[in-house]
């Protein structure tokens, strides 16, 4: 039985496998490494993160981005932003590196078991351990409007669902949404030929300026900080204080993750979207339904006035509401053990544990416990450390005669000689 099974590896997943093998923790890692970047992103996207912010998290700092790009010949410098292949590729060498040779299997079930829990994988064999630590990302949290939801998948998906785009070259495509998401959709549909539209509910479009420049006067840098979410005091917060956010009234909380840092375009997306693409502002879908091979689209403005839209394909980008409900992979018992907060997430202590002992959340299932950053790359760092202790404090406290390992101790790494597949 190992200590520590990661569910999940993606930045998350990887970042806090580092940091459990450095701290001596016998650990296994399963599921495809980087599976968002390389699955569900399409060729051509870009991270809207400065390279200083998108680095996954090892207790020594040594497998940074920019020791990756430094290897590779190239640099990632602050105001240009990051192909999405080429972090992909980054956290492929961090795994390599940094982190137990990874299992590529996917976890079907998460029971429990005498002295912990047992994952099932997709080949029937199960793995026990301990303690799990659940970072599985945002694909299962896809969210799509109601509205569209009775449409065939031949009719409607989620911009989530696409790593290829080609298979809309000359066709009619409606993007839903107003984020990066949506805007980059549209951005690369409308490069490739396809006839495209935007729709979006808010009255106007939100663009993020151009990066601020890493040096500052110090009374520019007093009056409003940088930080790996952007300039200001309030995103200083967010950004480097999580374990102050914890502690906010879950009110609180909650509306913060749900507010802050809204849907916005990067800045070097704005010009591919403005001139070239349509985009229907003030519009919320109220139905919608196939006709003759096509979707008809009901609309309702801001002041209530109808429209109707039709179209081939509906592209949803519409983000991702990480619910208690939306964990599949947990047995019934398992998921029922979760005490949910106020947006239907699960609640999670100081050290990203749930309510449900041994087990640890990551990631976007984290963000109305300890803030915005934990939709971000940029939390895993503060996650990985954080979430590591409370495993270790869960192993071993109240044990008569146990000692905690000191992090930076010789991981034991029985058990985990799987490779990683496919590289």
């Amino acid at each position: 039985m190992y200590d520590l099974l990661v569910v999940g590896a993606g930045p998350y997943g990887l970042s806090i496998a580092a940091h459990a093998a450095a701290a001596g923790l016998s650990l296994r890692v399963v599921g495809r490494p980087m599976a968002s970047w390389r699955d569900h992103m399409p060729s051509g996207m870009f991270l809207k993160s400065e390279p200083w912010a998108s680095n996954l998290s090892d207790p020594e700092g040594k497998w940074r981005l920019e020791v990756y790009c430094a290897e590779q010949g190239t640099t990632a410098r602050h105001g240009e932003p990051i192909p999405v292949d080429m972090f992909a590729s980054y956290g492929l060498w961090f795994a390599q590196h940094a982190v137990p040779p990874v299992d590529e299997r996917m976890v079907q079930s998460l029971h429990f078991c005498p002295g912990g829990f047992e994952a099932v994988l997709d080949d029937g064999e199960t793995l026990r351990a301990k303690t799990v630590a659940l970072a599985v990302g945002v694909i299962p949290f896809i969210e799509v409007p109601s509205a569209l939801r009775s449409l065939p998948p031949a009719h409607v998906s989620h911009s989530s669902e696409h790593s290829d785009l080609d298979r809309f070259r000359g066709r009619d495509v409606t993007v839903v949404g107003g984020g990066q998401a949506a805007l980059e959709t549209a951005a690369l549909l409308a490069e490739q030929g396809t006839r495209t539209r935007v729709l979006v509910r808010a009255p106007r479009l939100v663009w993020n300026g151009l990066p601020t420049p890493l040096e500052r006067s110090a009374w520019r840098s007093v009056r409003s900080p940088q930080s790996g979410l952007g300039i200001g005091w309030r995103n200083w917060f967010y950004s480097e204080r999580p374990a102050w956010f914890h502690r906010l009234p879950e009110a609180k909380r909650t509306h913060i993750a749900a507010t802050a840092l809204g849907p916005a375009g990067a800045w070097w997306v704005r010009d591919r979207v403005e001139p070239l693409i349509e985009v229907r502002l003030g519009q919320r879908i109220t139905s919608a339904h196939e006709s003759g091979g096509r979707v008809r689209l009901e609309m309702a403005g801001l002041g209530g006035e109808p429209a109707t839209l039709e179209t081939e394909h509906v592209i949803a980008a519409t983000g991702f509401k990480a619910t208690c409900d939306r964990l599949g992979l947990l047995a019934e018992d398992v998921r029922g053990g979760l005490a949910a907060v106020a947006d239907g997430s699960p609640s999670v202590g100081r050290d990203f544990e749930s309510s449900v002992p041994g087990l640890f959340l990551a990631g976007l299932t984290t963000a109305s416990g300890f803030g915005p950053a934990m939709r971000f790359v940029l939390g895993a760092t503060f996650t990985a450390g954080t979430l590591v202790r409370g495993v270790r404090r869960r192993l071993y406290s109240g044990v008569p005669g146990t000692r905690i390992p000191r992090p930076g101790s010789r991981a034991r790494l029985a058990g985990t000689e799987t490779v990683v597949r496919g590289q």
